[in-house]
């Protein structure tokens, strides 16, 4: 359970914080003294700590450097009055989290409390790759043992202890920010703040503000300073997602950061050293970026103090059985679901499916078919019908089990004694079930895998890669087919020159 520590001497604060979070996932702990609090935080750990900047004669400053040294990664949000809000803004200089003014907005007290558990658990669970017995529901490993995710795992391990930033490119959903993580909790800044930012997800007008901070009063509703994600990262490390989406004029403060290491706020004149490693990503292709004029040459051969291609899921077939079923127990425990396994066929279309939305589709997709699943095995109806309608899959097969084999029909089929076959499964459905079968579905499989893979190889004139291409399997599949059926190019033609007759 995520902790939240109040140090506050006020009674209705920590009062009314406590009704705040009461009743989630948050357990709430509460101090009246910077003594208790501090004790508190040795024997709690708390993630997350709400400090008041005045504690009777205490100054919150100086219990901000005593939490500090209890645990550096606690993140810590100073409560402060209208009158004390410079001294907060110190305090964030050395690294706290943020400051709220009193009295507290609910809305935003709950914001910026939830934003920054969010933070801390990227600073506190290391994103790793385990080898051996490992938990399985753990959230944060980077899964894989094909040669694909080996070699990315090899670049981690040599790259993070290196003071240089580092791009990771690879399309959305494939563990950016994993390997991100990654590279920081192996880090010689390790202990050092990590922040992390969505530079798509922000208005470009934001952006700015949030990387470099700004003064009071530099734009319409600047009410108080800010201090950005750079300042409060000094010593640590920014992950910057999406960086191909930046405006010119950020990448050109940011350029200039990275070569001097300093900056302005947005309306300030105060100039700003900070050290802070760079780790960026992007789903985009910076080199064409370049070329069309939207991203800066110098910027990319900065960022790119070392690159790491993440590899998409199409690529890495290898890994879809392991992650599949590592996701099957992750979230077993999560929903109360008691799914054991995930059979044969529905892991060949977990492996024979493109996944455009790559490691997060996956995902995505065995968290629905476990709560629609039904028995301990999840079978390749459970799975969404987006796994069905691709080039080689069966459309229509529900429809033909139902009753209704007309429905089943693909879209063209020329011959007769094709339409006899497809239309000929009901009733073999029904004699199995008579005679008291018990493996319906592989029956089944393979009567419809006999006449899909005939007709392709029939529309192909015996060109396999053509007739995988047709059905949308990789050659290896469809030769591995062809042999398990004991079908071969000279049997599926012969059979085809038979139906023309």
């Amino acid at each position: 359970m995520l902790k939240l520590l109040v140090i506050d001497d006020e009674p209705n604060i920590r009062y009314s914080i406590e009704q705040v979070f009461t009743g989630g996932k948050i357990a709430v702990l509460t101090a009246d003294s910077a003594d208790e609090g501090l004790q508190l935080a040795a024997d709690h750990s708390p993630d997350v700590i709400l400090l008041d900047i005045r504690l009777g004669s205490r100054s919150g400053l100086e219990v901000f450097h005593q939490l500090r040294q209890i645990d550096p990664k606690s993140l810590v949000i100073f409560v402060t009055g209208h009158g004390t809000a410079d001294t907060a803004i110190e305090a964030m200089k050395i690294g706290a989290y943020d400051y709220l003014v009193k009295p507290l907005d609910v809305h935003q007290l709950r914001q910026v409390v939830e934003q920054a558990f969010g933070i801390s658990r990227l600073m506190h669970v290391p994103a790793i790759l385990e080898e051996g017995d490992r938990p399985q529901d753990r959230p944060d490993l980077l899964v894989g043992c094909g040669a694909a995710m080996q070699s990315v795992c090899k670049q981690i391990g040599r790259v993070a202890p290196q003071n240089v930033n580092v791009l990771i490119l690879g399309e959305s959903g494939t563990g950016k920010e994993l390997v991100a993580r990654a590279l920081y909790h192996h880090s010689q800044r390790g202990q050092a703040p990590f922040l992390a930012i969505n530079c798509s997800a922000i208005p470009e007008s934001l952006l700015e503000s949030e990387l470099f901070g700004h003064e009071r009063g530099a734009f319409t509703g600047a009410e108080r300073r800010r201090i950005g994600k750079f300042e409060q990262c000094h010593n640590g490390t920014l992950f910057m997602d999406e960086v191909g989406d930046m405006a010119p004029s950020t990448q050109a403060k940011i350029l200039r950061l990275l070569q001097e290491g300093r900056f302005e706020r947005l309306g300030g004149s105060e100039t700003i050293a900070v050290d802070v490693r760079v780790i960026a990503a992007t789903n985009q292709n910076l080199e064409a970026l370049i070329e069309q004029g939207r991203f800066r040459k110098d910027l990319y051969y900065r960022l790119r103090g070392v690159t790491i291609h993440l590899p998409p899921l199409r690529e890495r077939r290898e890994d879809i059985a392991e992650l599949a079923h590592y996701f099957l127990f992750r979230y077993n425990r999560q929903i109360g679901t008691s799914v054991q396994s995930i059979s044969p066929a529905a892991l060949e279309r977990l492996q024979e499916y493109t996944w455009p939305g790559n490691v997060r589709e996956l995902q995505s997709v065995i968290h629905e078919a476990l709560i629609v699943s039904a028995g301990p095995t999840i079978l390749p109806e459970f799975l969404p019908a987006e796994l069905h309608s691709e080039p080689g899959a069966l459309p229509g097969v529900p429809g033909a089990l139902h009753g209704n084999p007309s429905a089943a029909l693909p879209p063209a089929i020329p011959h007769s004694d094709e339409l006899a076959d497809w239309q000929r499964l009901p009733r073999l459905m029904e004699q199995w079930l008579a005679a008291g079968e018990t493996d319906l579905y592989r029956r089944g499989q393979e009567h419809f895998d006999r006449l899909v893979i005939r007709r392709a190889m029939d529309q192909a004139a015996g060109n396999q890669a053509r007739a995988a291409e047709i059905l949308g399997l990789s050659r290896v599949t469809l030769r591995a087919k062809l042999r398990s059926l004991g079908m071969n190019v000279g049997k599926v033609l012969t059979q085809a020159a038979e139906d023309e007759e």
